[in-house]
């Protein structure tokens, strides 16, 4: 029993279609796409067994397996990436105690992130799921508020009870503070990591359950677990001096190439 990391990507985003196959220019000057630095961000979690990307998109296969990437293939029916991993779990037969879902747009996750998810979920017998959430500083919040200002569907926010368990996780700025903050001042808001650990019980279950009218609003898939009774367990990460953003949208190429010449990226 060990742990699967599975990097679901679609070439056919809503949003910003083909992103996975967006390069991104590190610190060194080198251009990699979307979906490598994604796969390379899951290759550095300690205690990851198998690390695969799942698509359905042949363009997405031959770039990774170009550099080097196990491709497990899924349908077009996918709703979204959880329900893909359901469907590449299946492929691969299980063998598993934890399945992570790396979303594909989060190319700077730390590797610590993961790996204290991995352990969040072990230490907490009743999660189904668990999932990484990151306090914000003013300078992450006032990005946020801007993102909401502009129209644009930026990060998801989250909160949760005492004990850590989700109570919901939104696209707008949760909660409302009313308060500017200096840059790095700590916040009440929590930046939902876009990071997912399951059983595999709960994964394979996840297609069948019914989509609710909370998913359905705010198009967040784990919606669907708290809507049908599962929990959700939020594992509260540090930065360690690391910026973290998701690439949702075209104008956060720039953002994230920002950061990532910040803080020496290659």
């Amino acid at each position: 029993m060990g742990v699967l990391i599975v990097i679901p990507a679609r070439y056919a985003s809503s949003r910003y279609p083909g992103k996975p196959l967006v390069e991104l220019t590190g610190a060194t000057g080198e251009a990699r796409s979307l979906i490598e630095r994604s796969w390379q961000a899951a290759c550095a979690v300690e205690g990851a067994d198998r690390v695969v990307v799942a698509t359905d998109d042949d363009r997405i296969r031959a770039v990774a397996e170009g550099f080097g990437a196990e491709v497990v293939m899924t349908s077009e029916d996918c709703r979204n990436g959880t329900e893909r991993c359901a469907e590449a779990l299946d492929a691969l037969g299980g063998g598993y105690d934890i399945v992570v879902n790396l979303q594909g747009d989060a190319p700077l996750t730390p590797p610590w992130f993961v790996e204290e998810l991995i352990a969040g979920m072990r230490a907490d017998a009743g999660a189904d799921v668990a999932t990484p959430v990151l306090v914000c500083d003013g300078k992450a919040h006032r990005s946020f508020l801007e993102d909401r200002a502009q129209g644009r569907v930026g990060g998801t926010t989250a909160v949760f009870t005492r004990d850590r368990h989700a109570l919901y996780f939104s696209k707008e700025v949760v909660p409302y503070t009313g308060t500017i903050y200096a840059d790095d001042q700590p916040t009440p808001v929590y930046h939902h990591v876009g990071v997912y650990a399951y059983r595999p019980e709960a994964l394979r279950a996840y297609p069948a359950l019914e989509t609710g009218p909370l998913e359905q609003l705010e198009g967040l898939e784990q919606l669907r677990f708290m809507e049908n009774g599962h929990t959700v367990l939020c594992v509260e990460v540090e930065a360690r001096g690391r910026q973290f953003w998701e690439l949702n949208n075209p104008e956060d190429v720039d953002r994230i190439e920002d950061m990532m010449q910040a803080m020496g990226l290659a």
